[in-house]
């Protein structure tokens, strides 16, 4: 079932950054994340839910993403 908060989620590993885009059009990275997280998140019945009480209260190094901003870091292009 799609979530009604949460259009897509990714992860870099290499930075351990997970990518968190919103229906509302927002996007945020929160640092830190390790890729098991990443998984469980990808596979949760409800990725609201899961957002609400696994990482938003356990990942406070979090930014909201300026558009064109790589996932990873750094930015590229025009969006």
């Amino acid at each position: 079932m799609p979530s009604t908060a949460i259009r897509a989620i990714h992860h870099d590993e290499k930075s351990r950054t997970l990518r968190v885009t919103f229906v509302s059009g927002a996007v945020y990275d929160y640092e830190d994340v390790p890729r098991e997280v990443y998984e469980a998140f990808k596979a949760a019945p409800s990725k609201g839910r899961f957002f609400a009480y696994r990482i938003r209260p356990k990942y406070q190094q979090f930014h909201k993403v300026d558009r064109g901003e790589r996932l990873g870091g750094g930015h590229h292009g025009q969006a």
